[in-house]
């Protein structure tokens, strides 16, 4: 087994070379030469506001390309897969939890966190319980009463949509999970609360786990604290 194949094997997500710039924006914003989080492993990613942490985790789970460089995800190159392919592979094997949200707004809250279980087979068959069971389990450990789940999720206070995109993203065991920004609508006694969840549940599904926040207070409750100026060379290669 040559080296190549043991590190799509070992990581959860490898990246080679990355460069990415937004269209217009006047040059690069991501030079990632090297990134690994191995599978099952914590990590906690910080960095400051308009430094490329939103597009680095957008990246990774396909919803944008690279200008050049390698993405492989749980094995996986991305690059390798058509759009449409793509997005069946993340419906199946990534959970994101979008600094935004990105609920449906007429959609029930419930209806919301069974979302990836209608666009992958793959999620259901992972589950123990009918969907809507799990779905429910999730709700009660995030706090979200019963009531709630049959209500749009248009009508839902903010931190009650950030915990309906947590419970999204975690249905179904994916073997990752990322996670922008997701306790920001939070109080801190529901924070660590929120924490204890979604560490339990990646670690019951041995799921990876990305999670990017502005609290460094936060980052104890993980194995790895990356600080994107570390890993992102913008302007510090040397030109040749």
């Amino acid at each position: 087994m040559d080296d190549d194949t043991n590190t799509r094997e070992a990581s959860a997500i490898a990246i080679a070379d990355l460069t990415f710039a937004w269209p217009g924006a006047g040059g690069v914003c991501l030079d990632v030469p090297d990134f690994k989080v191995s599978r099952g492993e914590r990590v906690f990613m910080h960095g400051p506001s308009g430094s490329g942490k939103s597009t680095l985790l957008s990246l990774v789970a396909g919803v944008l390309e690279p200008g050049a460089g390698r993405i492989v995800v749980l094995g996986q190159d991305l690059a390798a897969l058509s759009a449409r392919a793509r997005d069946r592979y993340r419906a199946a094997n990534i959970g994101f939890v979008f600094q935004m949200f990105n609920l449906v707004p007429y959609l029930t809250a419930l209806d919301n966190i069974l979302l990836p279980c209608r666009f992958s087979c793959e999620r259901v068959s992972r589950l123990e319980v009918p969907a809507p069971a799990e779905a429910r389990r999730l709700a009660e450990r995030l706090d979200l009463e019963a009531g709630l789940l049959d209500r749009p999720a248009s009508e839902l206070s903010v931190g009650q949509q950030q915990r309906v995109a947590a419970a999204r993203a975690l249905i179904g065991r994916p073997g990752l999970v990322i996670a922008d920004e997701p306790t920001s609508a939070l109080d801190a006694d529901r924070q660590q609360r929120f924490l204890d969840l979604l560490l339990a549940e990646c670690d019951a599904a041995g799921t990876t786990l990305l999670f990017v926040s502005h609290d460094h207070r936060l980052s104890r409750r993980f194995e790895r604290l990356v600080e994107l100026r570390d890993i992102n060379h913008v302007g510090r290669r040397a030109p040749g």
